[in-house]
Formats: C-alpha cells, sequence, structure tokens
C-alpha cells in the first residue's frame, strides 16, 4: 500500500532569503512573490529559520509603542530593531523530510499553527518547501479510488482477506467496514492499514471476529510484562 509522502506534493521551486538580506528586501520579496512565509538559508542552502509577514510586523508596531512595547513584548521588541533576515527569523525552524508521510506533515502543522514547512534532506539543505494547501490535496481522492485502494491493497494484498467477503462502503472519505475476520487482532490491523488509505477522513469498523486470539501473548514471569506475540 502506497503511502503518500511529502516528496509527492511539496514546491521545489522555493522563495527563500539569506541570513543577511536587509528588512526592505525581505519585506519586498514576500509581497512581489505574494508569499506570507519563506526560508532563511545559509549560502549552501542549509535552513536556520523561518521569516514570515508577522515577523516583519514588529518593526511598525515599536513606533506606535514606544518604551513600553520595549519591556511588554521584548521579542517583538528584538524584532522591531532588526535590520536583516537573520534577525527577523523564527529559528530553529520547524522541518521534514521528503520521505516524511503527508498526514505527519499535516498534523505538525496544525499543532504548530503554522502555514508551511520547509523540506530538508539529510543534511539540512532546503529541498523544498510543503504548504497546508499542500496537504489538503490528500483529501481530494475520489470515493471510489479510496474503495479500490481499500480492497485490493488493504485487505487482499496486504492481509490475503477476499475484499467480497466484507461490505465497505466510502461516502465523503468516511470508510465503513462490515464483516467477519479471522482473528480479532486483524480488525485492529486492518482499522490501521485503512486510515493510512490516502484520503480517507475517517473509519468506522462494524467488523467482528470468528477466534478471540488477545491471549495467545507471551508473558514476562517476573515481571508480567508481554514479550511477544504468537502469531
Amino acid at each position: 500500500m502506497r503511502t503518500l509522502k511529502v516528496q509527492d506534493v511539496m514546491t521545489r521551486d522555493v522563495i527563500t532569503v539569506h541570513e543577511a538580506t536587509p528588512f526592505k528586501e525581505v519585506a519586498s520579496t514576500l509581497v512581489n512573490h505574494r508569499v506570507s512565509g519563506m526560508p532563511v538559508t545559509t549560502p549552501i542552502g542549509m535552513v536556520v529559520g523561518v521569516v514570515s509577514e508577522s515577523d516583519l510586523l514588529p518593526n511598525e508596531s515599536r513606533s506606535e509603542h514606544g518604551r513600553l512595547y520595549d519591556v511588554t513584548h521584548r521579542t517583538e521588541a528584538r524584532k522591531a530593531e532588526a535590520r536583516t533576515a537573520r534577525q527577523l527569523m523564527t529559528a530553529p525552524a520547524v522541518t521534514v523530510t521528503p520521505d516524511t508521510p503527508v498526514r505527519q506533515a499535516a498534523a505538525i502543522l496544525a499543532r504548530r499553527g503554522i502555514n508551511r514547512l520547509p523540506v530538508v534532506d539529510e543534511l539540512g539543505l532546503l529541498v523544498g518547501v510543503v504548504s497546508r494547501r499542500d496537504v489538503l490535496g490528500m483529501f481530494l481522492q475520489s470515493d471510489e479510488d479510496i474503495l479500490d485502494e481499500i480492497q485490493h491493497e488493504v485487505f487482499l494484498r496486504g492481509m490475503s482477506v477476499d475484499p467480497a467477503q466484507l461490505d465497505i462502503t466510502v461516502t465523503d472519505g468516511v470508510v465503513t467496514v462490515r464483516g467477519q475476520l479471522e482473528l480479532r487482532s486483524s480488525i485492529e490491523i486492518a482499522e490501521e492499514l485503512v486510515r493510512g488509505v490516502v484520503g480517507v477522513v475517517d473509519v468506522v469498523s462494524q467488523m467482528t471476529y470468528a477466534h478471540d486470539d488477545q491471549h495467545l501473548r507471551v508473558v514476562d514471569s517476573v515481571n508480567g510484562v508481554q514479550m511477544r506475540d504468537l502469531w
């Protein structure tokens, strides 16, 4: 089963600025390219931070708030004095790698409340950017395509289960699976695999099992910790 990765959806032609880029050039780059933020890199392309519109705003706010602003908003006050991208940027940058699953990237974007993630290779060099808009594309798979992958990749190929013995429906990305599997443990495995299919929004499991294999586990006789499964 294919897992959609960041390298499948990321933008490779990335607008960047260098650490020494002056304030006005940073601002004009954001405006001219109609982006709200961009990576800050070293001369060799290593990502050291991200600069966004919000990083530039304190520069304007300082003149309005004066000394009180310096005392109550020290981070903003420091950025208000900034003259280069390095002084403006938010660091360290939150990054992902090309082989990061898109679902994981989407979770990071949501948890951090940010709009984009620089994509770096094993050396920390910039290779692309993945945005919220990029990851939303994973939910545009049709219900028919989702159903086909679940039937053939999850159950037939992944679990050696004939999908014809199950009742699988997909409506607006929500998958409902009814039917019986041989082992209780297989239900959890199936649910996890179905959730990993590109385009799946949620899974409603109504599967039952013929045999309860939960007791077939080897447990350490000393501390009672499960060591491995028998199957």
